[in-house]
């Protein structure tokens, strides 16, 4: 195997599958990459049994193969080798060495039929949103993802078709986060991705700045892919049944209340001062007379704050945890938004002063009656 190649177009490619190279394994071909040449094209893979990505890219080839090498030690290699082309040649004995200016490395690879097979996709089916787009509806999902793996299939987003319309759907039984976005299928999906996947994609599509790039979802039965740019990213889907989310929103309310989400967020923080990790009593608000009265008590002390609103009905005294009122709005990217409610033990919907494209719940604390 041999080829010459670009410093800087295969740093960035190692990069950028290290997310899917397993750090410590009692499979050792689990924490290198894999590197194929084809022709002048080398594709540089890595995979954990969960989560691929590859990446194809041009090189000047002379002689077609395969090996594996280890993820970091290969990485920190080509990172501080000179800028400019680099050259590489493997023996049948798997040493590779690596030349570049005046400096060389001479490394033991492995055979590359230890490497485990990325899965193929069966049954596909797929659409395509701009990268942007895509950025934008997982990062206003991805907050509300469960962290207990105890209900596995609440540790990933929901992606689901209905009459035109792709939803993202996240759960953790305290808040849910539902982000809708009009797009063209000729058929109806819906599948379950992993939050630490959808994580990865964030970081990996970050490196895009062309914001006409699009990026295909491909779906499997057990399988999903996200291709852009050259890159493959392929991940297990979660199995099980994803919650009603339907039924769960509330359809009506008797209380609007129109808040910046800046002046709401900074009241929020300033009144989370005495919650801490070992005290997380809920924040106290009363809507009343156009105004938010913001409040919290713990051991440590009292605080207290105001900001104006635009209440329709009401009045209403409410309490919820801080983290998840601020994640919600911060998830809203919007100057103002409507918070929705009926009672003090009702779901708090946040939505856009128009449209529909994302709603948020975030269930109330009770509060200890002081009155």
């Amino acid at each position: 195997m041999k080829f010459v190649c670009d410093k800087g177009i295969l740093s960035e490619a190692v990069n950028s599958v290290s997310p899917a190279v397993a750090q410590k394994s009692s499979l050792m071909a689990l924490e290198c990459v894999l590197l194929r040449l084809q022709n002048d094209t080398l594709t540089v893979i890595g995979y954990n049994l969960e989560l691929g990505i590859t990446k194809e890219i041009p090189v000047r080839g002379f002689e077609e193969g395969q090996v594996i090498v280890n993820a970091r030690l290969f990485g920190e290699i080509i990172n501080r080798m000179p800028q400019g082309e680099l050259q590489f040649t493997i023996d049948e004995k798997l040493l590779m060495v690596i030349k570049g200016g005046d400096a060389q490395f001479t490394i033991l690879g492995m055979n590359a039929e230890e490497y485990p097979e990325i899965p193929s996709l069966t049954e596909e089916s797929s659409l395509s949103l701009s990268v942007p787009l895509l950025r934008d509806m997982i990062s206003q999902t991805l907050f509300a993802v469960s962290q207990d793996t105890a209900t596995p299939v609440l540790t990933g987003v929901l992606f689901e078709t209905k009459e035109q319309n792709l939803y993202l759907v996240s759960v953790d039984g305290r808040r849910l986060a539902l982000r809708k976005e009009p797009v063209e299928v000729s058929e109806d999906i819906r599948f379950i991705v992993p939050g630490k996947t959808l994580s990865e994609l964030l970081k990996l599509t970050s490196r895009f700045n062309d914001e006409e790039e699009m990026i295909w979802i491909r779906a499997g039965k057990r399988h999903i892919a996200f291709e852009c740019a050259g890159y493959r990213m392929i991940s297990r889907l979660l199995e099980g049944d994803f919650i009603d989310y339907d039924n769960a929103i509330p359809k009506s309310y008797t209380v609007s209340v129109k808040v910046n989400v800046r002046e709401m967020v900074e009241s929020i923080n300033r009144a989370s001062i005495l919650i801490s990790d070992k005290v997380k009593n809920p924040i106290r608000t009363v809507f009343e007379d156009n105004t938010a009265h913001l409040s919290c008590e713990t051991s440590m002390g009292k605080v207290s704050d105001s900001i104006l609103v635009e209440l329709t009905g009401g009045p209403l005294k409410v309490g919820y945890n801080n983290r998840y009122m601020t994640d919600a709005l911060k998830a809203t990217g919007r100057d103002q938004v409507i918070l929705q409610m009926s009672s003090p033990v009702s779901p708090i919907r946040i939505v856009p002063l128009e449209g529909d494209d994302f709603i948020f719940l975030v269930m109330p604390m009770r509060l200890k009656d002081d009155d």
